[in-house]
């Protein structure tokens, strides 16, 4: 029976491949063989297809028991849990992967051989494009060990060596929008000027009616198009240089993890239209300059939407728990630029609080008794 999963491995030594932003290619860790995206498309091309059309037409089969043994009681059904998973057999090894039911590409915890469900890219979820990683694991680790050096109040076990490994490469579905904004906007403007004048300081303020109008051309506007992705994480983390971006390739995914979108466009829109507006107010008001002081007393935006791209991006992501709180890393796996919530060691922050307020109460107390 064909698998659901296609395992990317080297012709040469069936090693596992990984997509190396560095060289562009993908890379065998055991062999050191390097092929180019679409040697590798054209060498999986069948397999892929099989993968998909197993998955079409996959059925669950009948569990067979042993008539001897009651079983029953062992286990229970998944119930409403099992609309967000799916179960696939890794095809190097047989072990059985479940996996959120937006994952498109992960790898085997058994035999560490990359895993990409070609059926979740299947008919209408298929990415237009996709940003491939420029930054490896290593740079990702070095950036996030630079980002905690000097934070004395960070918790030992969080900032640990292993923990940081375990930083993962994530492709996150992005919608991408088009359009135009046609803006008019009204400002009241002051122009201050002062001089003396014998031994006084007159003051003169010039007071002026300023308009402004234009059309701003947006291009791939981007809006995280999955829920499991803080908003406020992504934005942070951009811009990505969309010059880089590439037609969608299964090829690409080998060695990251991938997820389809699980918030459709139309519920994105609302963002979109928001960040186009925010972005043509701020290109027409910085047109208003050589004044004192500037307010907006009236704006109109108008927008004229265009077409919408759906695309992966690459982002490195950390997340973790501490003291039951959870917190992210995410580093943009092209430009490297990064955001991330810290904790504050609690025993750290006394000792801290300690070492400074001791001397001061000492020195107060000396001043008391002089």
């Amino acid at each position: 029976m064909p698998s659901q999963i296609t395992n990317y491995q080297c012709p040469r030594c069936m090693g596992p491949l990984h997509y190396a932003g560095s060289s562009e290619k993908l890379e065998c860790e055991y062999c050191g063989s390097g092929f180019s995206v679409q040697e590798i498309e054209a060498l999986y091309a069948d397999a892929n297809e099989q993968a998909v059309e197993a998955s079409l037409n996959s059925e669950a089969d009948p569990a067979a028991y042993d008539a001897d043994w009651d079983c029953d009681a062992a286990g229970s059904d998944w119930g409403a849990e099992a609309v967000g998973m799916k179960q696939y057999s890794c095809p190097s090894c047989g072990a059985e992967l479940i996996c959120d039911a937006t994952t498109a590409a992960t790898s085997c915890p058994y035999c560490g051989n990359p895993s990409v469900v070609p059926a979740q890219f299947h008919g209408g979820l298929k990415p237009d494009y996709i940003l491939p990683f420029k930054l490896s694991k290593e740079d990702a680790v070095r950036a996030l060990k630079a980002y905690y050096r000097g934070k004395r109040l960070l918790p030992r076990a969080f900032a640990d060596s292993n923990h940081i490994e375990e930083i993962k490469g994530v492709y996150v579905p992005f919608w991408l929008f088009n359009g135009e904004a046609d803006a008019d906007m009204h400002f009241a403007a002051n122009r201050v000027f002062t001089r003396r004048q014998g031994n006084q300081q007159i003051t003169e303020t010039d007071h002026f009616d300023v308009r402004r109008g234009g059309t701003v051309t947006f291009s791939r506007i981007p809006v995280d198009a999955s829920s499991k992705m803080p908003d406020s994480h992504m934005d942070a983390i951009e811009p990505f240089d969309y010059a880089d971006l590439k037609p969608f390739s299964l090829a690409y995914l080998p060695g990251f993890l991938a997820d389809i979108y699980d918030v459709p466009a139309r519920d994105c829109a609302t963002r979109a239209d928001e960040r186009a507006i925010n972005t043509a107010e701020r290109i027409i008001a910085n047109t208003v300059s050589g004044y004192s002081s500037c307010t907006t007393t009236s704006k109109r935006v108008r927008l004229r939407r265009g077409a919408v791209n759906y695309a992966l991006l690459p982002v490195w992501m950390l997340s973790t728990r501490w003291n039951g709180k959870s917190f992210l890393f995410a580093m943009n796996g092209q430009s490297g630029k990064l955001i991330g919530d810290l904790p504050v060691s609690q025993g750290r922050y006394w000792m801290r609080f300690a070492s400074v307020a001791a001397p001061i109460a000492a020195l107060f107390g000396l001043l008391f008794f002089l």
